[in-house]
């Protein structure tokens, strides 16, 4: 049965990884979804929030909670902002005007692996990548959204993709938004740690679903010119389709 599907694409996809957001709309399109996009969307709140600007958050999160419906299921291609929605939203928006709609909306958001392993019940969209990869578990997917076996289980049926687990693999890449840039020493630390634990195994790729996680492990392997390639689950999800 075809589900109305409304795309929320972060910031962080909307101007660094634009391929990501156009790469789920084709994925959830082949998982027989129509996808609607309100080009009127903006952030969710999250930096401001983190920050401790609650006010400048709760603004936005409010246009957010009236650019999309309480009606349809909301899917984005990042666990972190899908964990600002579910979580940071009850801080903002609990016992206020919004909350009865902020509520039904966090009840449709979903991560995209979450959604089609949960939801549409599907793992395999014949996707094709030659090599061995590690999945990398974001802090926001594991800790906020409690996700761990979904991605695993739609990469499991990607063609020619050998799956392995590092040392560690639960621990953080050392990005953390402003993190990355109030403690540089101790964020550069972690992701050589992530980088040299997935070289330990020889993995060509290290596979997220934040891409903002991507960016920072990328920014290492790049300095130091390491063979190891960063991918989107998304973008993973949609490779290969032109064997078919």
């Amino acid at each position: 049965m075809d589900k109305k599907v409304e795309l929320f694409v972060p910031c962080f996809i909307d101007q660094l990884y634009p391929d990501t957001a156009f790469n789920t709309i084709r994925l959830l399109e082949r998982a027989g979804c129509e996808v609607v996009y309100n080009s009127e969307q903006t952030c969710c709140g999250q930096p401001a929030y983190n920050a401790g600007f609650w006010d400048e958050a709760k603004e936005v999160g409010t246009s957010f909670l009236n650019n999309f419906s309480e009606e349809n299921y909301i899917v984005s291609p990042s666990a972190s902002c899908v964990g600002m929605l579910k979580g940071g939203y009850n801080d903002l928006f609990t016992n206020s005007i919004e909350h009865n709609r902020c509520r039904n909306i966090q009840r449709h958001v979903h991560e995209i692996s979450d959604f089609l392993v949960n939801v549409i019940k599907r793992d395999y969209f014949g996707a094709e990548l030659v090599g061995t990869a590690v999945y990398h578990d974001s802090c926001a997917a594991l800790r906020e959204c409690g996700i761990r076996e979904e991605p695993r289980k739609l990469l499991a049926q990607v063609g020619g993709l050998e799956l392995l687990e590092t040392k560690d693999g639960e621990t953080c890449c050392g990005f953390g938004g402003t993190f990355a840039v109030k403690f540089e020493g101790i964020s550069v630390a972690m992701a050589e740690r992530k980088v040299k634990n997935a070289q330990a195994v020889n993995a060509d790729y290290i596979i997220s679903t934040d891409a903002s996680c991507l960016l920072q492990l990328q920014a290492y392997i790049d300095k130091h010119h390491i063979p190891i390639k960063t991918l989107h689950l998304v973008d993973v999800l949609t490779s290969g389709w032109a064997n078919i």
